[in-house]
């Protein structure tokens, strides 16, 4: 993404920045969503989620990569800095080294596991009145800006 799109990319970093924590979704072995709150943060153009060791949220990743991870709106409903969500498949780190260098920059409670988000998919959904603005970034195609309205009849059928 920081390549292919590199403004709507700060966007993202920033939205996530501008809390801590965030809500990830993940895969509970019978198939059910599993949602619960999570730090995360991009280092060297890369998302990493830092898990604590043996939490179910680390369990599902390790048994389904596949998750969600929602941006923090933070306080109050204007979304100013719009609404930001990634997917993707979240790649567990093992490497002592690369986690060494996460620890001292981080300072998580350890142990821990570290897993490197591959995304699939950003989405950033901000007010352009009297749009609904949706832009949507997957890999190997360009940003895409979607706009709608309530009147949008496509909304309306079926």
């Amino acid at each position: 993404m920081e390549a292919a799109a590199p403004e709507f990319a700060a966007v993202v970093r920033e939205r996530f920045g501008a809390y801590r924590h965030h809500v990830l979704a993940t895969l509970r072995k019978d198939g059910a969503p599993r949602l619960t709150g999570l730090e995360a943060d991009f280092r060297h153009g890369e998302l990493w989620l830092g898990l604590m060791t043996g939490s179910r949220k680390a369990r599902d990743l390790r048994r389904d990569p596949r998750f969600s991870l929602h941006a923090n709106p933070g306080g109050g409903t204007d979304l100013s800095g719009g609404d930001v969500r990634v997917a993707g498949r979240a790649v567990e780190e093992t490497d002592r080294g690369l986690k060494a260098r996460y620890a001292a920059a981080v300072r998580p409670p350890e142990p821990f596991h570290l897993f490197r988000a591959e995304l699939t998919e950003v989405v950033r959904t901000s007010v352009e009145p009297p749009f609904m603005k949706l832009e949507v970034w997957r890999p190997g195609r360009p940003l895409r800006t979607i706009r709608r309205t309530s009147e949008d009849p496509r909304l309306l059928e079926g």
